[in-house]
């Protein structure tokens, strides 16, 4: 390809990350904010966190960026940017999955820790930023980077509004060149190396996360290994 054409490409890739940076910042808020009102004492605050996520779970992400980006101007005469747009309708979307996570590893904090923080006499609000938090969120990560991934490929959607992503770059160097394995082939390189960077980044923070709580890899593992005795047989030891 010419300088020309790569310079389009790279354009492309510069597109899809910011997009991606501004669509994950949106979807980790709104998965925190449902997330924890999904686990909320007040039924009427849980329904409305569930309704909210089943409506964006249970629609597609290409036809909410269709929604927003046409749909939106003539019902409100609001009209979005594409990179507002996308980020907009891929962040909702992917921050009702998010909620799931966070509600999950809300709930999965041993419940011996709340009741200490409530003999504490520690608020609701100071149960879930100094005990709850610190505890669930390590565990929140690694579906966090499947999450972010998927919100990646999801950033390719955004080429049907004619936004100069990374997809719709491509598209438009192998309608000039006419050679759709090899840009093709490139983009999928591009998007491997995205993924695999920011998995590398997230698994790094994993760590750090649970350093700070006294857990790692190597504590955990042996932690449950006398459980993997009892129940298996194997391994343990003898004492």
């Amino acid at each position: 390809m010419t300088s020309g054409l790569w310079e389009l490409v790279l354009k492309g890739v510069w597109t899809t990350v910011q997009l991606l940076v501004f669509s994950a910042l949106l979807a980790a808020a709104v998965s925190f904010v449902v997330g924890m009102a999904r686990t909320h004492r007040r039924w009427l605050v849980r329904f409305v966190a569930g309704v909210y996520t089943e409506v964006f779970r249970g629609t597609s992400a290409l036809v909410m960026i269709f929604w927003v980006f046409f749909v939106l101007p003539i019902a409100f005469g609001w009209q979005l940017v594409p990179m507002w747009a996308g980020t907009l309708a891929l962040g909702l979307t992917y921050g009702a999955y998010g909620s799931e996570i966070v509600r999950g590893a809300l709930n999965s904090v041993d419940p011996a820790q709340k009741e200490g923080a409530i003999a504490l006499s520690f608020t609701p609000a100071q149960r879930m930023r100094l005990v709850v938090l610190p505890q669930a969120v390590p565990e929140m990560i690694p579906s966090f980077c499947n999450l972010l991934i998927e919100l990646l490929k999801g950033t390719a959607l955004v080429s049907v509004m004619g936004m100069g992503d990374l997809t719709f770059s491509a598209d438009l160097v192998r309608l000039a060149l006419q050679q759709s394995a090899e840009i093709y082939t490139y983009v999928l390189v591009i998007y491997f190396v995205i993924a695999f960077v920011l998995t590398r980044l997230m698994r790094g923070l994993e760590k750090r996360l649970k350093a700070g709580t006294g857990r790692d890899a190597g504590t955990e593992a042996a932690a449950r290994e006398p459980k993997r005795a009892r129940t298996t047989g194997v391994g343990g030891g003898v004492v």
